[in-house]
């Protein structure tokens, strides 16, 4: 759970940019690849993660209104990745100004739940980081290069000239 908003901001600021990493490896061919038709495109869960921001945000009272809610998914990677980067801005934003740290202790209702802001913060983050580990294993699967996030991905190990971990 976070206790300052500053600590929150430094990891979304992070977080952002593995996001991108992943958006950008993603093609035009690929995006729409369905591998099974129980598992989200790559482009869906692109399109997930960035109206989940302005969702959550709003279920959570930083922003008044969920921005994307009547937004049609963009048709293109490119689209998708220029709303995550305005929205990631917004929310940071419309954050540093409507909650503080004190505050964070605070419960809000969530989802049927009450959550404390501070673990409001956490879980946005970890909501991103599950869908984002998702998009690795489907852009595996229709071949495209994964970038490392939080250590060497396979393809990075080869380029150093290393074996991968197994």
């Amino acid at each position: 759970m976070y206790r300052h908003i500053q600590d929150f901001l430094n990891d979304w600021k992070s977080e952002e940019a593995n996001t991108l990493k992943i958006f950008t490896e993603i093609t035009h061919d690929t995006k729409s690849k369905e591998i099974n038709v129980n598992v989200r495109t790559i482009e869906k869960l692109a399109w997930h993660i960035t109206h989940s921001i302005t969702e959550m945000a709003a279920a959570a009272g930083i922003l008044e209104t969920d921005q994307l809610a009547e937004t049609p998914m963009p048709e293109t990677m490119a689209g998708i990745t220029e709303l995550y980067q305005k929205y990631c801005g917004v929310f940071a934003q419309a954050l540093r100004s409507k909650w503080t740290d004190s505050a964070l202790e605070d419960g809000i209702p969530m989802y049927g739940e009450t959550w404390k802001k501070g673990r409001f913060l956490q879980i946005i983050i970890a909501h991103q980081t599950h869908h984002r580990s998702q998009m690795t294993v489907v852009m595996r699967m229709v071949g495209l290069p994964v970038p490392g996030i939080f250590g060497p991905s396979k393809e990075e190990w080869e380029f150093m000239g290393l074996p991968a971990m197994e």
